[in-house]
């Protein structure tokens, strides 16, 4: 079992992307990045603590690659905008990839610049792995239990098309 830690804006979204994946075990919601231990929702949301919402996936390598989930992870998140996607805003939002690794820094860092290549401003942080901090309790699996709150409704779905269109390879078949 690998892991990989992802910040693509709010942590519901890309928990709920790549909960939808065959390979994927597991997929944590919580906080990496910061300067301070433990910090709680309202905290992060305030934007002093400079932690992202970011997003822990268990995964077996042998069912998907960490490339297959790097192309998943810049398909479904804007890591053109600087601490933002779409409504949110502020560096809890930012995109990042922390790297467990020599390999997934090699990777992502060959993923940002195939990007760069074809013309995009990729601002995509790229660190290696903080701490970790689950968020709390209810932030987990979060779209899964709450399908029609109002967020998730307006948010999560796009995302979840462009995945269902563009990875049919790579989607749970339960």
């Amino acid at each position: 079992m690998q892991q990989a830690l992802f910040g693509g804006g709010c942590f519901w979204c890309v928990e709920a992307v790549f909960l939808q994946l065959k390979g994927v075990e597991k997929v944590v919601s919580g906080y990496a990045g910061g300067h301070i231990a433990n910090p709680s929702y309202e905290q992060v949301c305030q934007g002093d603590t400079q932690h992202a919402e970011v997003v822990q996936i268990d995964f077996d390598e042998q069912q998907i690659s960490y490339s297959d989930l790097l192309n998943v992870f810049f398909a479904t998140h804007d890591p053109t905008t600087l601490n933002r996607q779409g409504n949110d805003i502020g560096t809890q939002y930012r995109s990042v990839i922390y790297y467990f690794n020599d390999d997934q820094k090699a990777q992502a860092q060959q993923m940002i610049e195939n990007l760069i290549s074809e013309g995009l401003n990729i601002v995509t942080e790229l660190s290696p792995v903080p701490t970790f901090y689950p968020a709390e309790d209810y932030h987990q699996n979060f779209y899964a239990r709450n399908p029609s709150q109002g967020y998730c409704n307006f948010s999560i779905p796009p995302k979840l098309s462009k995945l269902r269109c563009k990875f049919t390879e790579l989607l749970k078949t339960e």
